[in-house]
């Protein structure tokens, strides 16, 4: 996992409300290895036809949003089952960000594990932004970590709230059992204190 900063890059917008973790990862895949990629099985039913062909009329299959890196989504995004294969899909497509005014709480979690930003902004902000990527044909949205904004082609810079410890991981590349190592040391030295 790399770290998140700023990322300038095409938004894609998904209209369809409670786009649940089965939508996004089909449980057919999740026997699939993580070292495999999942980026070919995101949204596999709604992208692809039967015979593996491209669905012309989604979103990340038209011309302006094959490379989009953020997603602008609608309410309860990735909600249903607990699956982490939802995030890495996402990740492995090459998503690292998703923009909406809710999401499902385990997703949401899973989310930070794994370096994908959930951004979490009022459904009248999100709608504008969803409203933006559709018309600007491919112009790029702004996603600043630091400054905990994200900016669409309009310039409007909006602001998002992000649990600081998570703000940090993200900042450094960093999920919780990484971070815990990188203190090594500072274990060692106080189990060796315990010890005596």
């Amino acid at each position: 996992m790399g770290k998140f900063e700023t990322l300038v890059a095409t938004a894609a917008p998904m209209e369809a409300r409670d786009i649940n973790t089965d939508l996004i990862v089909p449980g057919r895949f999740l026997r699939r290895l993580r070292e495999e990629g999942l980026g070919e099985c995101l949204f596999r039913d709604l992208r692809f036809h039967e015979d593996g062909t491209p669905k012309p009329d989604f979103v990340l299959n038209r011309p302006p949003y094959r490379d989009a890196q953020i997603l602008v989504a609608n309410d309860n995004f990735a909600c249903g089952s607990s699956r982490e294969y939802a995030v890495y899909a996402l990740y492995d497509y090459g998503i690292r960000c998703v923009i909406a005014p809710s999401f499902g709480d385990i997703f949401h979690n899973n989310c930070f594990k794994s370096g994908l930003l959930p951004v979490v902004l009022p459904e009248a902000d999100v709608a504008d932004l969803r409203a933006q990527a559709g018309t600007a044909q491919g112009k790029p949205f702004r996603v600043d970590l630091p400054s905990q904004t994200v900016t669409g082609p309009d310039g409007v810079a909006r602001r998002f709230e992000i649990d600081a410890f998570r703000k940090k991981l993200l900042l450094a590349g960093q999920d919780e059992i990484a971070f815990t190592l990188s203190h090594g040391e500072k274990i060692a030295a106080f189990e060796a204190a315990r010890a005596i």
